[in-house]
C-alpha cells in the first residue's frame, strides 16, 4: 500500500525547481513533475531563442535524470486572460502592475493547483525562496508565509496575495537554503540545469522585452514630456503636522499624503516628447532620452488620457518622494486573516512596495474606506498598481494594491 504523499512541482527548466523536485524525492514524496506552457506568440521574446521550448526539455530532462513521471500542460490561454490582458489594461489605464504576483496567484497556485488535485495531488511545490510556517490560534491551524533564507533572493514579495487556501497546499523545498547551496545540489546530482541562468522575463513568458511586448496592444502616440519645478506649494502639504498624533488626523490629510497627485500641464515645462505614456510608469529614468538636464529625470506622475509625462530633476524631487500609500477597502489581501485591521485600528510593521527593495517601517491604519499606509521614511517611485506588502520581522502579513 503506498501511503506516500503526492506532490506535483511546477518545473520551469530552471534550477529552483529542479532541486525542489529533487529534495522532495529525498524526503519520500511521490513527485510528478508539470511545466506550465502560459505563452505562444513568439514575436516578442528576444531574438531567435525560443525560450519555453529549451525550458520544457530541459525540465523534461531534468524528470527523466529523477525517474519522475512528467506532463506539459498548456494553460496559454488562461495566461493571457487573467495575466497579459490585465497587465495591458492596466498600463493602458497609466498604472504600473506586477505580472510575477499575479501569476503566483492566478496561475501557480490556483489553476495549476487545480490541475495537479486532479492527478490526486496532497500539494504542489514551486522553487520559491520562500518558507513557510504552521502556528494554532485559538485551536484552529495558520499557515505562515515567511522569507526565504536567502536575504539576496527572498521571494516572499511574489507570494504576497496568497491566501490561507492556497498556503496550505504549497510547499517550497528550497526556501531554506542558499541560491549557492541549490546549485551545489543540482551540480552534485547532475542535473542539466545546474549552472543554468536565472530567467529574466515575465514570469512564464521568456525573455520579453516589456516596451515591445506592450506595443503589440498599445500603439506609440506621441505627447510632451514635462519639467515640474520641486517647489510646488501642493508639495509643502503632504506631511503630517509636527506633533499631531494619528488619531487626531483628518481625513483630508491621510488623502493629500496617500493619494497619488495630480498635476495639471501648465505646473511644467515642456522638455521634449515621447511616443506614449503608457510605456512609461513612476520613478523611472531610462527611456525618456532627454539631455542636456544636469541632474537625471525621473518620471513622477504619467497622465494616459491626456497623453503627458510629468518628471522632476534628480532623486530627491519632492515629486518622486512619497510619506505614505493607499489601498482601497477591495484590494487589501490578509495573509492572515486573524490579524485584519478593522476600521479605526492601525499598527506598526515592516513594509515594501517592489521585490528586493528593503523593509521600511511604517504604521497602517485603516479606515472605512480602506487602508493608509505611512512610512516613516519617505518612499521613492510609488506607482498606482503596485503591489505593498506589509511584514512582522520575517512573515508576510498582508499585501494589497496601491491606489
Amino acid at each position: 500500500m503506498n501511503n506516500k504523499k503526492r506532490v506535483v512541482v511546477g518545473l520551469s527548466g530552471g534550477v529552483d525547481s529542479s532541486v525542489t523536485a529533487y529534495l522532495l524525492q529525498q524526503a519520500g514524496y511521490e513527485v510528478i513533475g508539470m511545466f506550465m506552457k502560459n505563452w505562444h506568440d513568439e514575436s516578442v521574446t528576444i531574438s531567435n531563442e525560443c525560450p519555453w521550448m529549451e525550458d520544457s526539455t530541459d525540465a523534461m530532462l531534468v524528470a527523466e535524470k529523477l525517474g519522475i513521471p512528467f506532463q506539459a500542460i498548456d494553460l496559454s490561454e488562461e495566461y493571457r486572460e487573467r495575466i497579459v490582458d490585465y497587465m495591458f489594461s492596466e498600463y493602458k489605464a497609466g498604472r504600473t502592475p506586477n505580472p510575477d504576483v499575479l501569476c503566483n496567484r492566478e496561475i501557480k497556485f490556483d489553476i495549476f493547483l487545480k490541475a495537479a488535485e486532479k492527478l490526486k495531488a496532497d500539494f504542489v511545490a514551486t522553487g520559491h525562496y520562500c518558507q513557510k510556517g504552521q502556528i494554532e490560534v485559538n485551536g484552529e491551524t495558520v499557515y505562515q508565509l515567511l522569507a526565504g533564507a536567502d536575504n539576496n533572493k527572498d521571494q516572499s514579495y511574489f507570494l504576497c496575495q496568497l491566501n490561507q487556501e492556497q498556503l496550505s497546499k504549497a510547499l517550497f523545498p528550497i526556501g531554506h537554503l542558499q541560491k549557492s547551496e541549490v546549485r551545489k545540489i543540482a551540480k552534485e546530482q547532475e542535473l542539466v540545469t545546474a549552472d543554468k541562468k536565472d530567467s529574466q522575463g515575465l514570469c512564464f513568458i521568456g525573455k520579453v522585452r516589456l516596451p515591445e511586448f506592450l506595443q503589440q496592444q498599445l500603439k506609440p502616440k506621441k505627447g510632451d514630456i514635462l519639467i515640474v519645478p520641486d517647489d510646488l506649494a501642493v508639495y509643502k502639504q503632504q506631511q503630517i503636522p509636527v506633533g499631531v498624533a494619528l488619531e487626531d488626523v483628518e481625513q483630508e490629510t491621510f488623502d493629500q499624503i496617500c493619494l497619488p497627485l495630480q498635476y495639471t500641464a501648465d505646473q511644467g515645462k515642456k522638455v521634449a516628447e515621447h511616443n506614449g505614456a503608457h510605456y512609461f510608469t513612476v520613478g523611472q529614468r531610462k527611456g525618456l532620452n532627454v539631455g542636456g538636464t544636469g541632474k537625471p529625470l525621473f518620471v513622477i506622475q504619467t497622465d494616459t488620457k491626456e497623453n503627458i509625462i510629468y518628471t522632476g530633476l534628480g532623486e530627491e524631487h519632492p515629486g518622486l518622494l512619497r510619506n505614505g500609500l493607499f489601498v482601497p477597502n477591495e484590494d487589501v489581501h490578509w495573509i492572515r486573516e486573524d490579524l485584519r485591521l478593522s476600521p479605526g485600528e492601525s499598527k506598526r510593521y515592516l513594509a515594501r512596495i517592489r521585490y528586493r527593495q528593503p523593509l521600511s517601517m511604517a504604521t497602517l491604519i485603516m479606515k472605512e474606506n480602506g487602508l493608509y499606509v505611512l512610512f516613516d521614511q519617505a518612499q521613492k517611485g510609488i506607482a498606482s498598481g503596485q503591489f505593498v506588502a506589509w511584514y512582522d520581522g520575517d512573515e508576510s502579513i498582508g499585501s494589497g494594491v496601491i491606489a
